[in-house]
């Protein structure tokens, strides 16, 4: 009974922030079973120039029959629908992201394959690629491929029409966020692909959308609400797209875009690493969006200015809630974040209050990543508190995390201050997460930057709970410790060397993991630290 009780307490803690649209919108898009429309398609818009190159991802087709996605390689020998693969693996499957991937050129003849082997072997409304999400980025890619001088045949043609047709009654109304939006920029691909009566109504029922998302979905900062630096990136290729297709189809984009592009693309840069590549916050890996050195070429492909380059000091995204702190040879990153929409927390960590440090360009102090999806324990240990560089209370993640894709009771941070007067740099913030558990404990960080080293304290105002504060190190650094684990120091493979050393406190050095991308794991060392008195405090230095 007690463990029911819990149950139903979670699902009611889960459901109580949907919006009325997404309930109606799941019953809905159950019971609804629209039909799907094979009629001939429209005609094809007038082809105009000033087409760029979009934005590139990995090679994923190996063979005319052979990929590999999520690091897990594959084949069609068990068909478009091979339960031996995961969902995820087989909605890349239906994507037909290589045909725009690195080296596309040089396997035309495949994809040309490959497109009319998916037509063959997928008709209208079956299985998985006709889902919606997997429809819309394979109607995105086709489009991309045909704007790219390859030739889609009529059968090809006809079937992107049957796509469009379908998607259109098919909207991700009951989950919103990402999903609505590329539901949205398949319409206007479609839309700017054929000409007629029939593609202007899909391409103004997705600027209908779009009109409506982009100024949620885009915070005022530059930063995506779903505040994952993974499906930042992914949202900003989605901008950058969208303005490409229109200019292709001798379309004016609305004015507020250009200025959403330069706030996005702001954004991405601080809350990237000196290595070039994205922080871990929420789910995030690397491989799944295009690198933000590939999307910033993109943009100046398109002709957008470059930007500045990163400089010494404190950038604070206070929409978003995400801090940069950068002095000399060190960038420190920053979560003072909700954990993301409270309607939409399907891709959210329990990582309120942790952060990410970097040294003479190299990383050093890393969020676990992510690798998986699904809804095995894995997933959830990913995203638990104690796979991120914060405190842990009473063994509770600070965010109640739960199934693949659910959060609960939810950690909102308070009295955030942010020293921007200059050196050292100074952020303090405390969080209510885990105000749920007896005595109702606080937990409260400062982080201060220093010439030529960190400190970071931690209070966790109920003395009497069990806490520790968990510091991940990039596998990257072998950490080594004196007996009682009141310091250490980690080193590079290149033989730098920081310190570390306990102030407040009591240390313990563990084995971890490291994900950076989907379907890998690389043993790491988490160093815990458990208060002294309600605190905690240790000292980096380099």
């Amino acid at each position: 009974m007690r463990r029911r009780i819990g149950q139903a307490a979670l699902l009611w803690h889960t459901v109580r922030h949907l919006k009325p649209v997404q309930i109606g919108g799941r019953v809905r898009f159950r019971l609804h079973r629209p039909r799907p429309d094979s009629s001939p398609a429209p005609a094809r818009r007038a082809p105009l120039s000033g087409w760029a190159a979009p934005a590139r991802r990995r090679q994923s087709q190996t063979g005319p029959e052979s990929f590999r996605f999520l690091n897990l390689e594959g084949d069609l020998s068990g068909g478009w629908d091979d339960a031996a693969f995961d969902r995820l693996w087989r909605y890349n499957l239906h994507y037909f992201d290589d045909l725009n991937a690195e080296g596309a050129r040089e396997r035309t003849q495949w994809h040309a394959a490959l497109v009319a082997r998916w037509i063959a072997g997928n008709p209208p409304a079956g299985g998985t690629g006709w889902e919606p999400y997997p429809t819309s980025l394979r109607i995105v890619n086709w489009v991309k491929w045909a704007f790219s001088g390859n030739v889609l045949p009529p059968e090809a043609v006809r079937s992107l029409a049957v796509q469009a047709r379908w998607l259109t009654r098919r909207l991700e109304y009951h989950l919103l966020g990402n999903h609505l939006f590329a539901n949205a920029k398949a319409l206007v691909f479609a839309g700017c692909f054929f000409d007629g009566a029939e593609a202007q109504g899909w391409l103004e029922l997705g600027l209908r959308i779009l009109h409506k998302e982009i100024p949620e979905q885009i915070l005022a900062d530059g930063g995506h609400f779903e505040l994952s630096t993974m499906y930042h990136a992914l949202a900003l290729e989605d901008m950058l797209d969208l303005v490409n297709v229109m200019r292709a189809a001798g379309l004016e984009t609305p004015d507020s875009w250009d200025g959403k592009l330069a706030a996005m693309r702001d954004w991405l840069a601080a809350m990237s690493h000196p290595d070039g590549e994205i922080a871990f916050f929420n789910d995030a890996a690397f491989g799944i969006a295009p690198a933000p050195a590939e999307l910033e070429a993109y943009a100046r492909r398109l002709g957008y200015p470059g930007l500045p380059p990163l400089g010494d000091g404190c950038r604070h995204f206070p929409d978003s809630g995400y801090v940069r702190l950068q002095n000399g040879r060190a960038v420190v990153l920053i979560d003072v974040a909700r954990i993301g929409p409270d309607y939409l927390p399907g891709h959210a960590h329990a990582d309120t209050l942790s952060f990410e440090l970097s040294v003479d360009g190299r990383r050093v102090l890393v969020n676990s990543g992510t690798s998986v999806y699904g809804t095995g324990p894995e997933r959830l240990r990913q995203r638990g508190t104690a796979a991120h560089n914060t405190v842990v209370v009473a063994g509770q993640n600070s965010s109640e995390v739960w199934s693949g894709f659910r959060v609960a009771r939810r950690a909102y941070p308070f009295d955030l201050a942010v020293g921007t007067g200059g050196e050292p740099f100074r952020v303090a913030c405390a969080h209510d997460g885990y105000r749920r558990l007896p005595g109702r404990p606080t937990h409260r960080r400062t982080i201060t930057l220093l010439p030529h080293g960190l400190d970071v304290t931690d209070d966790v105002t109920d003395v009497g709970v069990a806490a520790e504060a968990r510091f991940h190190f990039h596998p990257a650094w072998a950490v080594a410790a004196e007996p009682e684990h009141r310091e250490g120091t980690v080193k590079s493979p290149a033989g730098d060397s920081i310190a570390w050393r306990i102030e407040t406190g009591r240390g313990r050095l563990e084995a971890s993991s490291f994900h950076p991308e989907f379907g890998i794991a690389i043993p790491s060392m988490c160093l815990a630290v458990e208060p002294a008195t309600g605190q905690s405090r240790i000292h980096f230095s380099w």
